[in-house]
């Protein structure tokens, strides 16, 4: 069991009536995400609550959830309710969200007047400015898109895809070609006369640049790279 005395509550509203039960955070959180997380370490009671401040138990169980099983009614509570959050993982999970949308506009968009990806910090510094709204209880990959919306006043912004074709001397194709398909989708692969191995990649803009960076790096600067087609 969890410690009560560090216990925030995860609860869930069925019609009129409130559930109430004490959990750990993180492990709730963990739960509640699908995470293989015993219940035994997430509850820090078996009690059910109407109100826990009040130290009120809750009634009708079996009319709201089907059973008295505590256990199964607690999974339903984290699952389908909301879980209080600490002051410090609330902030924790905060800065995670902000770098994980950063990254996300970083990677999948472009500043269309120079054709390369925004630095992240540049990024991180619109959203201060445009004073956008991070929601801590939803994903990233759902709130980037109002995201943009807020700070495209502040920063030009544009989503591209592009297919490049990527030409690997043959000397590297087989250190190389794992690198590639790790940044998009592969159209398609040709090896050529001379030895040296034609890849059609589809990824997003902002990704080029660092794609090239890396197979240079690898290759001592012997892959060309060139745009085929933007989306």
């Amino acid at each position: 069991m969890a410690d009560v005395d560090k216990a925030v509550i995860a609860k869930l509203k069925i019609r009129e009536k409130h559930f109430e039960i004490l959990v750990d955070c993180e492990k709730a959180l963990a739960f509640k995400s699908g995470k293989s997380t015993d219940i035994d370490d997430v509850l820090a009671t078996t009690n059910i609550f109407s109100n826990v401040k009040k130290g009120e138990h809750a009634a009708d169980l079996i009319k709201y959830f089907g059973t008295e099983d505590v256990y199964a009614i607690s999974k339903k509570i984290i699952k389908e309710g909301e879980i209080q959050l600490t002051s410090e993982y609330k902030a924790k999970l905060m800065d995670e969200k902000k770098k994980r949308i950063v990254d996300l506009i970083h990677r999948n968009a472009i500043n269309p007047e120079t054709n390369l990806p925004h630095p992240p910090q540049r990024i991180v510094n619109a959203i201060e400015e445009a004073k956008a709204r991070i929601d801590e209880y939803k994903s990233a990959e759902d709130q980037v898109k109002d995201v943009v919306t807020k700070i495209r006043s502040l920063l030009p912004i544009r989503y591209e895809l592009r297919e490049v074709s990527v030409k690997i001397p043959a000397s590297s194709a087989g250190r190389v070609f794992g690198i590639i398909k790790q940044y998009g989708k592969v159209l398609k692969d040709e090896w050529q006369h001379d030895g040296s191995l034609v890849v059609n990649l589809e990824l997003p803009a902002g990704l080029q640049v660092e794609l090239e960076d890396k197979l240079n790096n690898v290759t001592k600067g012997g892959v060309e790279i060139t745009i085929v087609n933007r989306k």
